[in-house]
């Protein structure tokens, strides 16, 4: 079923949870797809004009619609507490630390995405949209703080260390935009006013791009940017050459 639905590599190392569940839903689909087109067309033949010339006003006497309605509602209350719940829970107790992770802020806005990372400190300096300059400093990084003077940013260019882990912080500048990187299995909304951790770690190394999910303007067609995905040598390398 995989292999029929065109998906794209998966470079995550829980991408292939992802890729199962959709395989899943795709199955169930089909499974009720396949009953009601065969119900859909026996409707057709069984009450055509032609075998049915008068109306027939009478109520249904069939009791097989409450019997289908409580086993729907049965079904998605097991799907939802003993799966969907579960799952979720899972993904947020088990959330990585930050000293384990390699940690960088995305920060969207029309119509490109800046990737903010911390350099060789580790420590974020902080931002303000009174220093926001589109040509020099588009994510506003205090020019007063010292903390964020070996601070590293990027515009459309996202550089991640294979076999790690990696926390986005995510945010936007503006309007909703939708982060999503096929490869990696990420996608989700940023959200204007919202601060939103993502986590995915990278297991093969190799180049591919990233794009924006949501309509966000007359030009969110060129709203994309590339990913890098480096061995832990050449992304050390790369954050010294940047710091530099």
């Amino acid at each position: 079923m995989l292999d029929l639905l065109g998906l794209p590599p998966d470079w995550s190392a829980t991408g292939h949870e992802i890729d199962e569940l959709i395989g899943v839903l795709h199955w169930l689909m089909l499974i009720l797809f396949v009953p009601w087109a065969i119900y859909f067309v026996y409707v057709l033949v069984r009450f055509r004009a032609g075998a049915n010339p008068t109306a027939t006003h009478a109520d249904a006497k069939a009791k097989i619609n409450k019997y289908a309605e409580v086993a729907v509602v049965i079904a998605e209350v097991v799907i939802l507490v003993g799966f969907a719940i579960p799952s979720w829970a899972k993904r947020v107790s088990e959330f990585p630390s930050e000293a384990e992770s390699n940690v960088v802020h995305v920060v969207a806005q029309q119509f490109a995405w800046n990737f903010h990372y911390a350099g060789p400190d580790g420590v974020f300096g902080s931002r303000s949209p009174e220093f926001v300059d589109e040509v020099t400093n588009p994510i506003g990084l205090d020019p007063g703080d010292s903390v964020g003077a070996d601070d590293i940013t990027t515009i459309n260019q996202l550089y991640l260390p294979v076999d790690k882990q990696t926390i986005f912080y995510l945010s936007t500048k503006d309007v909703i935009h939708g982060f999503s990187i096929p490869y990696l299995r990420v996608k989700h909304d940023a959200i204007p006013g919202m601060t939103i951790p993502l986590q995915t770690t990278p297991v093969q190394t190799g180049d591919s791009e990233l794009g924006c999910a949501q309509l966000c303007g007359n030009s969110h067609y060129r709203m994309k940017g590339y990913l890098h995905i480096l061995t832990q040598d050449g992304f050390d390398e790369w954050l010294a050459e940047q710091s530099s």
